[in-house]
């Protein structure tokens, strides 16, 4: 039986804010990410993942969507996006655009048509509006960024944002929004794209009573505003628009968790085609917390899930890794502790990401790359200047997520690496990872994910199916793919032992003879 081509591909995500700057004005753009797709193609990827590039005012990077069906002038026009899709599938790869239906900016039209219909409209009621506790919010929800839930408007209502309050929350009990964003699928399956990133998928319905919670403090749980169980029949609606179309175009939800058994209620075969995976990315550095989370998410998602090691809304992988003494005060982001008084080893960072890497594109799936991954990038922790509205909305406690936003570095041996008044200004000490030097070195993290990309295609053991455990030595994991493919990979300190595992196709760091190093992993051709 053939494979649906999303089963097995390797996704790159684009922030495009921060790719790369088509018309020098210091945001990048889609002419600039159009530029680059020769390097993409290097890279071996088979689908491109865009985050939001629809008009907004960007209280929120773009997630604060003004209109669904269009192009921010800042990154182009809707012929730019024609342009991107027909270049991308002209070299093999696929463009997946990131939708938003969780909310929408406070600028979008029907917000303000409903702001001005007033109390009791057919119009407010395609947001989730609600009269206070005398002066109070309507309930004691709290915003995923800081602060309440709930915004007060002139005459005296409030209206729910799960995040900042530039992002009202759609109510998507009220049949108007589920076609509104029927029509947008539509729109972009028309102009051929490959499938859809859903923000917040398990946050869409809400339970209509708005209780108060007994712990208002965020968090992934089943909740009133999370994991409703109204979304199964909702992503059955949106997977037959998806099975209308040719080509096989795939959805991916954004579906956080605390428990992994929540996961079932959106595996319904003729529901999500896929869900993001984020137990890897969760993971602690060790080998028992690697094979725990590999195995729960088997036992879960079933023999082909995502991947996922880094996205636009975490510390990159270089600075978790390294991590030898957490921040304290100011942190990252919440239960991230990561700042600028933080203690980071950045050398076995990068050794530790290099090998994870090798694990992430050896698993049985699809694996999901965040740009600037594949140059070993570290968190930028002291931006002179914070965009994210985490740090406002949390008065500075938390640093929030521009750090792993810092524009792409692709040339050049001072900042700013090949752009021109970059929108966030990065460090001055990338000069050995940009585009351009990595390129020129064999030994790069560059060229590590580009022959990955490139076995792993060629190898017929790759991509999805399954895995099968072989015995190792205290902190390590070694499995097995058929035909005759292994990966091992060596949480400890000490070097592990690798004896008649057969021939070497690729390794993170040098090996020692016969001996795989420390926070090493290596591909082999079994004998």
């Amino acid at each position: 039986m053939d494979v649906p081509w999303w089963r097995k591909a390797v996704v790159y995500q684009v922030y495009p804010r921060s790719f790369a700057d088509g018309d020098e004005d210091g945001t990048g753009d889609l002419p600039g990410v159009r530029s680059r797709l020769d390097y993409l193609a290097e890279l071996g990827i088979d689908a491109l993942w865009l985050s939001p590039f629809y008009p907004s005012p960007l209280h929120d990077g773009g997630y604060d969507v003004s209109d669904y069906i269009d192009v921010d002038p800042r990154f182009g026009t809707l012929a730019d996006f024609d342009a991107l899709v027909a270049d991308a599938g002209a070299r093999g790869i696929r463009v997946i655009v990131d939708i938003v239906p969780n909310h929408c900016s406070i600028e979008h039209p029907a917000f303000q048509e409903a702001l001005t219909a007033g109390p009791g409209s057919v119009q407010r009621d395609r947001f989730i509006f609600r009269e206070g506790r005398g002066d109070a919010p309507p309930n004691n929800w709290e915003s995923m960024f800081g602060g309440p839930a709930w915004t007060r408007v002139s005459d005296g209502q409030w209206y729910l944002h799960l995040f900042d309050s530039a992002q009202p929350d759609w109510n998507w009990r009220n049949p108007w929004v589920a076609t509104m964003f029927d029509e947008v699928l539509r729109f972009w399956l028309d102009r051929d794209v490959g499938g859809f990133r859903i923000d917040v998928a398990h946050g869409l319905f809400k339970d209509a009573a708005l209780p108060d919670l007994d712990d208002p403090t965020p968090s992934d749980r089943i909740s009133p505003y999370y994991h409703q169980s109204d979304l199964a029949a909702h992503y059955r609606s949106w997977r037959a628009i998806l099975d209308s179309y040719p080509g096989n175009p795939t959805a991916v939800g954004e579906i956080w968790v605390e428990d992994p058994e929540d996961w079932r209620l959106y595996l319904d075969p003729a529901g999500l085609p896929q869900l993001f995976n984020f137990l890897l990315l969760r993971a602690p550095w060790s080998a028992d917390a690697f094979r725990r989370v590999i195995d729960t998410a088997f036992a879960t998602l079933g023999d082909s899930p995502t991947w996922v090691l880094g996205n636009h809304d975490v510390v990159r992988q270089v600075t978790r890794y390294g991590l030898i003494k957490p921040a304290t005060g100011v942190m990252t982001q919440p239960g991230t502790m990561v700042g600028p008084n933080a203690v980071i080893d950045q050398a076995l960072g990068t050794r530790r990401a290099r090998a994870a890497a090798l694990l992430l594109l050896a698993l049985p799936g699809s694996a999901y790359i965040y740009q600037g991954d594949e140059l070993g990038l570290p968190e930028v922790l002291d931006l002179p200047l914070r965009d994210d509205p985490v740090f406002r909305r949390s008065v500075g406690h938390f640093l929030g997520r521009d750090g792993c936003r810092v524009p792409m570095p692709w040339s050049g041996t001072t900042e700013p690496y090949g752009w021109h008044r970059p929108w966030l200004p990065p460090p001055d000490n990338w000069t050995d990872l940009t585009v351009a030097a990595q390129q020129a070195d064999p030994t790069s993290t560059l060229w590590l994910y580009r022959d990955a990309s490139r076995i792993r295609r060629a190898h017929e053991a790759l991509g999805a199916g399954e895995l099968r455990w072989r015995d190792a030595p205290p902190g390590g994991l070694v499995f097995e793919r058929e035909p005759g493919f292994v990966c091992a990979i060596n949480f400890g300190p000490g070097s592990m032992p690798l004896p008649g595992y057969g021939k070497v196709l690729l390794a993170s760091s040098p090996l020692d003879d016969a001996a795989l190093p420390p926070d090493t992993a290596v591909w082999l051709q079994a004998d």
